[in-house]
């Protein structure tokens, strides 16, 4: 037995050294790599399941949005949501058990992170000091002060969400753990939703619904222009797509599940947009509005005023809940927002991120006072106060769509949520990427980039880096090319 076990070993050890070798046929390398890679990730990077942003070359530095160790993952994207959905994805396209098994590791993670209150928050502490502050619904009845924060924000609960249900999809709804994770997480954003169909930024209870009436928004009489401090993250947001990602997260819900109270609430979530949008003369949406429906501060460079980043976004989920529905209010309400953005542009092309209520004037923000000033030469360097255009391609998009029949946009409604073999071609650049994405791999099975970690101080020396988004880049196009070339 021990004899047969030995030339087995033999046996997979030299078929993985003939595919590395740089003679062997694409197909062969582009398998032993992304094997090699998903092993690396999953043993040598993988902290209690999860990961963060980035890692120095020799894994003894580790990066989320501050500086972190091995005791803390996160879950803000590209976090441990963002890497388990690479390994679902590539498992479904594939099926190889290996990758299933990575997508396990980061799908318990997740599970361990889930607060009392439904959903995650920017990060996962496993060390037990710090995770007792902390109201994991996995350790039992918390402390009364831990903090049990579900946040909306940079797409944090909406991440680990929709990878959680795609993981219970793969696996057939068979795994207990999961599924009861996910009806878990899915209930609690219902409850959480305000009867106009908003959120706030974060719960860590269910609001009374009755002191949320519902209104069209309007412009306020007076607006404060200096910062007045204040709980804004329970104002209904916008800000940093908090909303449209949960209504996204809730019609793929609909779609998993076929439960149609997911889909009516990303309806709601929908006709929030169309309440939200602000009357002539600018008709799009602010990053936040307060009870009243009325735009409102959020931090200190966070004025109330219309958004030319958030409303561009917002045209973005109309346009596709048009495409859902078909219901002509939302391509109506796009449209208009559209117009106004285009005559609002900036000249070289951009858009600035505030615009100042009813005068429309760019709204911007001095440096080190915080100020706001209508000038553009002395901005605080931490927040992108102009941003790029792409008003031609979302009028573009509009017009085309308004153009398709009933069974046209139904058949759009119905496409596949990543590419299928059928839909992805292999061409002389897709090989070339294959081939550079197999080189570039290192002997542990890291994809080791030039870069810097931004939170360990001025005096760190680290210039070569792992990087999780370029992991979930090169593991879709390796999964992605195998797919097509095994369906051939």
């Amino acid at each position: 037995m021990a004899t047969f076990w030995c030339l087995a070993l033999s046996l997979a050890t030299a078929l993985v050294v003939r595919a590395d070798e740089p003679d062997a046929p694409l197909p062969e390398q582009a398998a032993s790599a992304l094997q090699r890679a998903v092993r690396f990730y999953q043993g040598s990077v993988a902290a209690h399941g999860g990961y963060v942003y980035r890692y120095s070359a020799d894994l003894a530095k580790r990066e989320g949005e501050g500086k972190t160790d091995e005791d803390t993952v996160w879950v803000q994207p590209p976090g441990t949501p963002s890497v388990g959905m690479a390994y679902v994805e590539a498992y479904e396209r594939l099926r190889e058990p290996y990758l299933l098994d990575a997508a396990r590791d980061a799908g318990e993670c997740l599970i361990r992170g889930q607060m009392h209150s439904g959903g995650w928050n920017a990060s996962i502490h496993f060390a037990e000091d710090e995770r007792r502050r902390h109201a994991y619904r996995v350790d039992g009845k918390p402390r009364k002060s831990a903090r049990n924060i579900t946040s909306f924000d940079d797409d944090k609960t909406q991440s680990a969400l929709r990878m959680l249900m795609r993981l219970d999809q793969v696996q057939e709804f068979q795994d207990g753990r999961t599924h009861e994770a996910v009806q878990y997480a899915l209930d609690s954003i219902l409850k959480a939703q305000f009867p106009n169909g908003g959120w706030a930024q974060v719960f860590d209870t269910i609001p009374d619904q009755a002191s949320f009436p519902v209104e069209q928004a309007s412009y306020p009489e007076a607006w404060t222009r200096k910062y007045p401090g204040g709980d804004y993250w329970q104002h209904y947001t916008l800000n940093d797509n908090a909303l449209v990602d949960t209504l996204h997260a809730l019609l793929l819900a609909s779609r998993i599940y076929d439960e149609s109270k997911y889909r009516n609430a990303a309806m709601r979530a929908a006709d929030f947009l169309l309440l939200a949008q602000m009357p002539e003369p600018q008709p799009a949406w602010a990053q936040q509005y307060d009870a009243n429906m009325h735009p409102a501060w959020a931090r200190k460079f966070e004025p109330p005023a219309i958004s030319g980043g958030e409303s561009q976004n917002v045209v973005e989920a109309l346009v596709r809940m048009y495409v859902e529905t078909g219901e002509r209010k939302y391509l109506d309400a796009a449209e208009r927002a559209i117009a106004y953005l285009r005559k609002s542009e900036l000249g070289d092309g951009r858009l600035a991120r505030f615009y100042e209520l009813r005068t429309n004037r760019p709204l911007y923000l001095v440096k080190d006072t915080y100020e706001l000033t209508y000038r553009d030469d002395n901005l605080p360097t931490h927040y992108a106060f102009q941003v790029a255009s792409r008003v031609d391609r979302l009028a573009n998009e509009a017009e085309r769509l308004s153009r398709l029949s009933p069974a046209e946009l139904d058949k759009l409604r119905g496409a596949p949520a990543i590419p299928t073999p059928g839909s992805v071609k292999v061409t002389p650049e897709l090989e070339r990427q294959v081939r550079e994405i197999v080189a570039a791999l290192d002997d542990r099975g890291a994809w080791v980039e030039a870069g810097r970690l931004q939170y360990h101080g001025k005096g760190d020396d680290t210039r070569r880096v792992i990087e999780s988004r370029s992991f979930i880049r090169n593991i879709g196009v390796l999964s992605a090319y195998l797919a097509v070339v095994r369906g051939q």
